[in-house]
């Protein structure tokens, strides 16, 4: 699922999305990206609290969300928050009354 570019999604895109940021890794590699600030994926290791090769599945889950984008440096890989990720975030959730969308 690529939605980045949408702003208004499906019910069925948005539990996607939102299933995707509800797993706590994921959340947690979220919350730190928060800030948008770019860090090396070295840097999202002790955040993540697992394994190399799972951070890499869970950061690849991201990226192909939309969520968050990655660059190579050399034989690093830099990761942002999507500039639209939380819109899309908030989007994503049911509208209650009293909830601006």
């Amino acid at each position: 699922m690529n939605t980045s570019t949408a702003i208004a999604a499906t019910p069925i895109e948005s539990a996607a999305l939102l299933d995707v940021a509800a797993d706590p890794v994921r959340w947690r590699l979220l919350a730190h990206l928060g800030d948008g600030r770019t860090r090396c994926v070295c840097d999202l290791h002790p955040v993540a609290a697992v394994a190399p090769n799972l951070l890499s599945y869970h950061l690849k889950v991201l990226r192909e969300a939309g969520l968050v984008t990655a660059r190579r440096r050399g034989r690093w890989i830099d990761y942002t928050i999507a500039g639209d990720a939380a819109v899309r975030l908030r989007n994503a959730l049911p509208a209650f009354p009293g909830r601006p969308r």
